[in-house]
Parts: structure tokens; C-alpha cells; sequence
């Protein structure tokens, strides 16, 4: 141990790393087609293994001589997942918005996640070809949501892109390039080798197979490693174009074969010196989930989604199975009722109504009896031929069950000038508006530059008429709702709560 410590504090053996880069927003917006257009580019193919199509999840292009790493998930969704399991998955964050449509409800989560996550983020207008596009509106758009590019004076790059024309694309990649160079990049090559779990499925060959992006160190293809659900000694370890490679570098996507489970998507690995060693940190963690989720249960906190399962055939249930295991599990239980082969029958429909569950189905049929049946029972049918699909149909009915996330936006300021009376309802108070507007609602008690209470605007008043909203430089009778006594010269923030849908 003494010698990793050294080599920690040797800055002589610090090497640059690439920079690992994630594509979010909406859906429809052009992730995918941005990711095509440059693996097209770059004449990466997509490969199918087992009869299934999986794709890796990420790759690597190299552009004026600089590596950089692309994390191909399904949306912020996935992001979303690693980022709750506290994994460190990206060093730079693409935000694409369509140039025609502007700012949407997952741009607005999309926003959320990098922001938590605090990495940098370059902007990305795409669809600049179609006759609609509004670029400076979009721009206005994202403003309004806290994410100023340069253009307006902020510090965000932004990039017009056409995935369709390729305008655009090589700019964005200089970018990328710059931003990685700003942020200097670097990793231990001394150092065990660390990172994440990105993908995972089961190979009905090879067995349990992960997807592995290296955060730390260098990853070789004999090393033992464990996550925080399984470990195992790397039987094989292949590139993003499934070439056999013996060692990987941090910044790196790998395939690796050999550990005795499939992994969760977001979690942590390691290397460790022995099987043994990685088998008891992998038990001691998984101890720790199943106390967790026990006292999770006592306390009646999580959620359950009921699920009927039918598929084609049997093999295909335990690919589900294990493919459902990428979705966090920690606030939404989602439980299999039943899995079985054979087409959607009527005591489908009968478990389905008695346990408020969803019937889903692989490649099988819903005979027009049924559908009949379960129209009437308003029993939910959703039937699929891609496993990737039907996974992010069921992560998504798991996400309805989420509460949403309550963020507290400031509109306005108002600084106290009178002090009137005291109610039963309230305090009656007099003041201007020095920012934004005023409005009833709640607002932060701000005094001597401090937070120091919280309260409620009942009533507004203007000219001694009432209104719905004070804007700035008016003054406004107020009357507060608070147990704290106001004083001439406090501050109300005035805060409005925005609820946003959350996504496992």
C-alpha cells in the first residue's frame, strides 16, 4: 500500500487522459443521430452478438491526434442511474436541443443532472438545416433555464449542428477537444485500476459480460476485480470494436468476461490482489444493500411495479432478467409476478387487474379477445420485439412511480420599508420590489445578507387594490405569514417550487 501512496504524490508519472464525453436531451432531438453521424465519420461499425443487437455502449475516435471517449447510453436516464450510485462516468456533458422545438421537459431534467453532477457542458442546436429552426430563441430558452452560452455573454460553447448535413460536427469535436485541454485531464498509470460499470447483459456464450469505462489507472486483461453485486478474474478482455486487447488506460471502454454475475449499470469497480479479497468486498457490499432494503421495506417507503411477463421463448426471459438489472432499484421495486413463454392470455389480464400490474410482452401476441378484455379492465398491454425497448418501456413505468424533485426557483425581491400591524393572519407590511416580481406565494427571509426564516405572501396589494403580481421598482402592501417578526430593511426572496419528473 505504501507504494501506491508514493506513486500518488510522483506528479512525474501523471499521463494525460482523454476525456470521456456523454450526449443528453430530449427525446427526438438528435442524440442518437449526432453519435451516428461521427461514427460514420470515423467508420465505426455496430456489431450484433447472440442474435441480439447490443452495442458496447461506448467508443473512441481520434481527432487532430486526440483521443476522445463517447458514452453512447439510451438518454440522462442511464446518466441518471450512474450518477445516483455516485459514479464519476463523464468529464463533459453534450446538451443537444432540436433548433425547431426549443426547450423541452427532458431538456429540463437533462439541465438538472449536469448540473448536480457539476462537469462541463457544451451546447448543441441541432437540426440548423430545417426551415424552422430558431436558433437565438433556443439560445433565450436555456438562458431562462440557467445555462448561458457565449454568445450571451455567458460561458458555455455552443455549437449549430446538422447530423442530417454534417454542419457543424467538426467544430463540435474542436470544442471538445479545447474544453478537455482547459480541464487538463490526467490519470495515475501506477495506480490500481478503477471505474465504472456502463453496460451489462448475459451472453448466452460467454456468459456474464460488462461494459467497463477506466476512471483510474490501467486496466490489464488478467487482473481480478470486483463491483459492489459480483466480481471475478477478466477471462477476456476486448475494445470498443472487439479486438482483444491486453491492457486499457484510464478513459478507456472495455468488454470483459469472467465475473461470476451480471453487474448493475453504475456501479463501481476495482482491482484487487486475490478472488478472495474481491468476493468479500463484493459480499460485505451486497450485506449492506439487503440491510438497507430491509429497513427500507419496515419503514413502507418503496414503491412496487407489478410485472406479467411474456415472451416467445424461454431463453429470452432470462436475457429480460438480466438486462432489467441496469435499472435502479433503491425507490422502485419491480417485481415479475409471472414470466412465462406463450401468447397474452385472459389470466394475465386476471393477475394484471388484481395486483394493479402491467402485462409486457417479447415477441408474443395479444389475440383481439384480449385486447377487448383489457380495454374494458383499463389493463395496460405493451408489447415489444427489441429487449432494449421493452427495458426502457419498464424503467420508465418504474420512473411514474418516483416523486418528482421540488426545486425552489427565485422570481423576485422585495426589501422591506413599513411595518404596520400584526394579525391573527399575519404581518401587514410594506415594501418595494428591487428584483424580478412579486407574487403570493413563499419567500426567504433575508436579513443582514442571511437566511433567516421562511414565510408566505397571502395576500399582494397595489395602490391599496389586490393583485397577482408587483413588478420592479412598484412598491406593495404585503401581508406575511411567518413566526418570525419582520423587520424594516429584511429582504423577501420570493421562491417559486418547480416539480421535475425524476428518472431512474
Amino acid at each position: 500500500m505504501q507504494q501506491i501512496k508514493d506513486n500518488k504524490n510522483n506528479t512525474n508519472n501523471i499521463k494525460p487522459k482523454p476525456p470521456v464525453v456523454v450526449i443528453l436531451g430530449h427525446v427526438d432531438h438528435g442524440k442518437s443521430s449526432i453519435l451516428q453521424k461521427i461514427r460514420e465519420d470515423f467508420k465505426i461499425l455496430e456489431k450484433e452478438s447472440g442474435g441480439i443487437t447490443q452495442h458496447i455502449g461506448a467508443y473512441q475516435i481520434t481527432y487532430q491526434g486526440k483521443i476522445i471517449t463517447f458514452i453512447d447510453t439510451p438518454g440522462h436516464e442511464a446518466f441518471s442511474a450512474m450518477r445516483s450510485r455516485g459514479a464519476k462516468v463523464a468529464d463533459i456533458a453534450i446538451l443537444v436541443v432540436a433548433a425547431e422545438e426549443g426547450v423541452k421537459p427532458q431538456t429540463k431534467e437533462a439541465i438538472s443532472h449536469i448540473k448536480k453532477t457539476g462537469i462541463p457542458v457544451i451546447v448543441v442546436i441541432n437540426k440548423i438545416d430545417k426551415p424552422q429552426a430558431q436558433p437565438e430563441k433556443v439560445k433565450q430558452e436555456l438562458k431562462e433555464n440557467g445555462i448561458v452560452v457565449e454568445s450571451l455573454n455567458g460561458d458555455v460553447p455552443c455549437v449549430l449542428t446538422s447530423a442530417k448535413t454534417g454542419q457543424g460536427i467538426d467544430e463540435l469535436l474542436e470544442i471538445i477537444n479545447l474544453v478537455a485541454e482547459m480541464q487538463e485531464l490526467k490519470y495515475h498509470p501506477s495506480r490500481p485500476a478503477s471505474g465504472v460499470i456502463i453496460e451489462s447483459y448475459s451472453d448466452s456464450k460467454r456468459g456474464p459480460t460488462a461494459t467497463l469505462l477506466i476512471r483510474e489507472g490501467i486496466l490489464k486483461n488478467t487482473d481480478i476485480i470486483g463491483t459492489g453485486s459480483t466480481y471475478g478474474k477478466i477471462k477476456s478482455m476486448e475494445d470498443f470494436q472487439s479486438r482483444p486487447i491486453k491492457n486499457a488506460p484510464a478513459g478507456t471502454p472495455v468488454i470483459i468476461t469472467g465475473l461470476e454475475n451480471v453487474p448493475g449499470v453504475g456501479e463501481k469497480f476495482s482491482v484487487f490482489p486475490s478472488i478472495k479479497e474481491a468476493k468479500e468486498q463484493s459480499e460485505r457490499k451486497s450485506a449492506k444493500r439487503k440491510e438497507k432494503r430491509e429497513v427500507i421495506n419496515e419503514l413502507g417507503e418503496k414503491k412496487v411495479l407489478n410485472i406479467i411477463l411474456k415472451t416467445d421463448v424461454k431463453g429470452s426471459i432470462e436475457a429480460i432478467y438480466q438486462s432489467l438489472k441496469t435499472i435502479p432499484q433503491e425507490e422502485v421495486i419491480i417485481r415479475i409476478l409471472k414470466a412465462e413463454p406463450g401468447d397474452i392470455s385472459e389470466n394475465d389480464i386476471k393477475l394484471a387487474e388484481s395486483s394493479n400490474g402491467k402485462i409486457i410482452g417479447f415477441r408474443v401476441k395479444a389475440p383481439s379477445k384480449i385486447k377487448d378484455i383489457a380495454k374494458r379492465k383499463d389493463i395496460k398491454i405493451y408489447i415489444f420485439e427489441v429487449i432494449y425497448e421493452l427495458v426502457q418501456k419498464i424503467r420508465e413505468l418504474a420512473s411514474s412511480l418516483l416523486e418528482p424533485e421540488i426545486v425552489k426557483k427565485t422570481i423576485g425581491k422585495v426589501k422591506i420599508l413599513a411595518i404596520f400591524s400584526k394579525t391573527k393572519r399575519g404581518q401587514i407590511i410594506g415594501g418595494r420590489v428591487i428584483d424580478g416580481q412579486a407574487k403570493k406565494g413563499l419567500a426567504n427571509i433575508i436579513r443582514e445578507e442571511k437566511v433567516i426564516g421562511e414565510g408566505k405572501i397571502d395576500e399582494l396589494q397595489h395602490n391599496k387594490k389586490d393583485v397577482s403580481f408587483v413588478e420592479k421598482g412598484m412598491e406593495c402592501g404585503i401581508l406575511f405569514n411567518t413566526d418570525i417578526i419582520i423587520q424594516k430593511g429584511d429582504i423577501l426572496e420570493i421562491c417559486e417550487e418547480e416539480r421535475i419528473k425524476r428518472n431512474l
